[in-house]
């Protein structure tokens, strides 16, 4: 029989931590995380990150693995929840995987990063580009079209450029080869759990947990994030939450609208990630929050 993969997901506030914490005590298991902002240490007020306590009662991994100047991408991610997961796995410990961040939870399902290996240099020449001047070598590099490539989109294009100049190949070569990568868990069968609660109860959530946030120190954990060069990294500084202090901070909010636009931003996040669960996951079991008498209604037996 292949070994269980389990993985547990829902949108922010819904209640993760907690009942993973309770289905790994009961079933022997350690939690690899899925959520692309738990990887940097110092941010963890408005991350939600779990305790120490909370770490004390179950083995958390893919946690406080990197400086907040660092960066981490999908295929850094991968390699290090492949390795995470064998490694329970041969132990003879269940592997739990919870968070709720998209791309980085999709890796356990299909493949999202090829080998393409691009070097520091031409990240760093594809970075000087414009973004017509980018779009234009492109072109010249795939004189077949550019396939549903968001031209107006600046990531993208710098993306796709790093890619066929570090390979010397076209998308379409390289859109052919990715389709034909074998699932990346396929010696495991993957179990998924969709936590749900109804729209005014994730509403009141959210407003409990900013509220919380702000009185156990987000803005001075702001403050101590920037004073270590944080703002370098856009995709942590960026993040709800932290971008809301820092326009504060700046003069671009005043300090009693602070919570409510934490709340906004945090509600829209919701409704991104409940419309990225329903047409971006596999088959996948969903249970309301509110129905679950214990743990062991998580997953089917």
């Amino acid at each position: 029989m292949k070994p269980v993969l389990h993985v547990l997901t829902g949108p922010t506030a819904v209640g993760k931590t907690e009942w993973a914490l309770r289905w790994a005590e009961a079933n022997g298991a350690e939690i690899v995380s899925c959520d692309s902002l738990l990887f940097y240490r110092g941010m963890d007020i408005g991350t939600a990150k779990p305790t120490a306590a909370e770490r004390a009662r179950v083995p958390h991994h893919l946690i406080d693995i990197c400086g907040v100047t660092g960066r981490m991408d999908v295929t850094h991610y991968v390699t290090r929840a492949r390795a995470a997961v064998e490694e329970i796995g041969a132990r003879g410990r269940r592997v739990l995987v919870t968070g709720g961040s998209g791309f980085y939870l999709k890796s356990f399902f299909a493949p999202v990063a090829d080998e393409v290996v691009v070097p520091e240099s031409l990240r760093d020449e594809v970075r000087g580009l414009k973004l017509e001047e980018a779009v234009a070598r492109l072109r010249g590099l795939n004189p077949g079209g550019l396939g549903a490539l968001d031209t107006a989109n600046p990531r993208r294009v710098a993306r796709a450029l790093e890619r066929c100049l570090a390979s010397e190949r076209t998308l379409a070569d390289l859109a052919a080869d990715f389709a034909r990568r074998p699932a990346p868990y396929a010696g495991w069968r993957v179990e998924l759990t969709v936590i749900e609660r109804s729209p005014a109860e994730l509403e009141r959530r959210i407003e409990a947990r900013v509220a919380a946030m702000l009185r156990e120190g987000l803005v001075d954990e702001v403050r101590r994030l920037q004073a270590a060069g944080w703002e370098e990294n856009p995709s942590a500084a960026m993040a709800i939450g932290y971008r809301e202090v820092r326009a504060m901070l700046a003069g671009g909010l005043a300090e009693e609208k602070l919570a409510v636009e934490i709340a906004k931003n945090t509600r829209a996040l919701v409704k991104k990630q409940r419309t990225w669960f329903r047409t971006q996951l596999p088959e996948h079991r969903t249970v309301a929050a509110e129905s679950l008498r214990g743990a062991g209604d998580l997953f089917l037996p």
